[in-house]
């Protein structure tokens, strides 16, 4: 049988700390899923469409990935799929904080809902897409921060 994970998230862009977590957990699983999902909550700088193919150049060289979309529960994702566990990446014990109680809530809302959490490297411990967001915005290097292979397409849309 085999395993598959699932890795949620809006990725408003992919950066290279959410490529070291897809990567390595390519690693561990057969298959590898990333769901981009669609947040209310959250404005983002890239449509649900523009967040697919950035994260499907960025995980192409991985061969057992592929890149899907959800506008709804993560949980009734998880129920179509099947067999999968949801794979998380923290950063700062924050992140713990809020991605235990998601865990929590998604286990209560369908009981095979199991969630594993990896820790970045210490080189993605600051990283998120929102301070990428911030530095682009600016004109700041983002080179570091984001794979290689969208950088041009990042900052031609977040320069100012």
């Amino acid at each position: 049988m085999k395993k598959t994970a699932v890795c949620p998230g809006s990725f408003d862009p992919i950066t290279a700390g959410h490529l070291d977590i897809i990567s390595r957990a390519s690693k561990l699983f057969d298959q590898v899923v990333v769901l981009i999902s669609v947040n209310a909550a959250k404005h983002t700088a890239f449509t649900l469409e523009e967040r697919v193919a950035l994260a499907q150049k960025a995980t192409a060289h991985l061969e057992n990935v592929r890149v899907e979309s959800s506008d709804g529960l993560l949980v009734d994702y998880l129920r179509d799929l099947g067999d999968c566990v949801i794979v998380k990446g923290l950063r700062a014990v924050s992140d713990f904080e809020y991605e235990f109680q998601m865990a929590l809530a998604n286990k209560k809302l369908y009981d095979g809902a199991e969630t594993i959490f990896l820790t970045t490297g210490a080189e993605n411990m600051y990283l998120s897409s929102s301070l990428v967001k911030q530095i682009a915005q600016f004109g700041g290097d983002i080179s570091g921060f984001v794979p290689d292979c969208i950088l041009e397409e990042i900052k031609n849309r977040l320069v100012k």
